[in-house]
């Protein structure tokens, strides 16, 4: 995080879910997903109560935690700066875009390697599909070669995308 984070930020790392499987068909820990979502969303006031207005907070994360990241913006009832999303995809895909009750109107960037053994990349490009149809600014970025990890490349549009959405003041 230290290359792409400006000094004006501060990076928070809180803890996923319980994946029970990765089976695309599997049983997803709702309860646990959204005990997840609870403990992003009181991180967020925290910092919001602390002073930071809610437009100037990226929420992101990698792997679960940007299943995490994309699931708690959705249900956060305020505005974020944008939200991050690597090699992820959209946990409880099916209540959406009915579940989404805010920040549908923020950017979104979501990137995902080509040769992910983890996450599948299709699971990306399904997620990127879904969004796209009730997101109004969001990218989804492809890296070539790039197996379930992160890539020089990936890092510099990280960089440039938080630029954008939290210049300095």
């Amino acid at each position: 995080m230290g290359a792409i984070r400006s000094p004006h930020m501060k990076v928070i790392c809180p803890t996923a879910f319980d994946l029970r499987t990765l089976d695309a068909n599997g049983p997803e820990d709702e309860e646990g997903i959204r005990r997840a979502t609870e403990l992003v969303h009181s991180l967020l006031e925290q910092e919001i109560n602390n002073g930071i207005p809610s437009n100037r907070i990226v929420l992101g994360g990698f792997s679960q935690g940007g299943a995490l990241a994309l699931y708690s913006a959705l249900l956060f009832p305020k505005p974020l700066a944008g939200v991050i999303a690597l090699s992820c995809w959209l946990p409880l895909h099916k209540n959406f875009p009915a579940a989404a009750v805010a920040n549908t109107d923020i950017p979104y960037i979501q990137c995902h390697g080509d040769c992910d053994p983890i996450v599948p990349y299709k699971w990306g490009q399904m997620t990127a599909f879904l969004m796209k149809q009730f997101l109004k600014h969001t990218e989804f970025k492809t890296y070539r070669g790039m197996m379930h990890s992160s890539s020089d490349e990936e890092m510099r549009d990280l960089k440039t995308f938080l630029d954008k959405v939290t210049p300095p003041e």
